[in-house]
């Protein structure tokens, strides 16, 4: 997979521009950050993907190269983990309808929000 041609950081619209010879992508931090390659997200050895929640406000405080095949994204929330090799950005980017609307599907069918404030237990009285 060869590398991207131009990778932007935009802070202010918290979201990762990645332009290939023949496609570029804009992808927002909270898919990114819920869609995260590291075994916290995707499991380990193959169990389930946890399904993250409350990432609506995540921006991304710094990118950096993860050798010459990858990234390694520090979102502001503290997750920094997880390599993001081309393959799989090229593969969000690809994919990026089809796996928001079953990421929201899957929130939906457990109860859970994209905002952090829903997401928490509210005690009234």
């Amino acid at each position: 997979m060869a590398a991207p041609q131009k990778i932007r950081l935009s802070r202010a619209e918290k979201s990762l521009q990645i332009v290939f010879a023949d496609a570029e992508f804009t992808l927002p931090a909270e898919y990114l950050r819920v869609f995260s390659p590291s075994a916290e997200v995707r499991g380990h050895g193959g169990a389930e993907p946890v399904l993250v929640s409350g990432k609506m406000h995540v921006g991304i405080d710094k990118v950096e190269a993860a050798g010459r095949y990858a990234l390694k994204i520090n979102f502001d929330d503290g997750h920094d983990t997880g390599i993001y090799t081309w393959e799989y950005l090229r593969e969000l980017g690809e994919n990026y309808p089809s796996n928001w609307d079953d990421y929201l599907r899957r929130l939906r069918a457990a109860g859970k929000s994209r905002d952090p404030d829903e997401s928490a237990v509210k005690i009234i009285g």
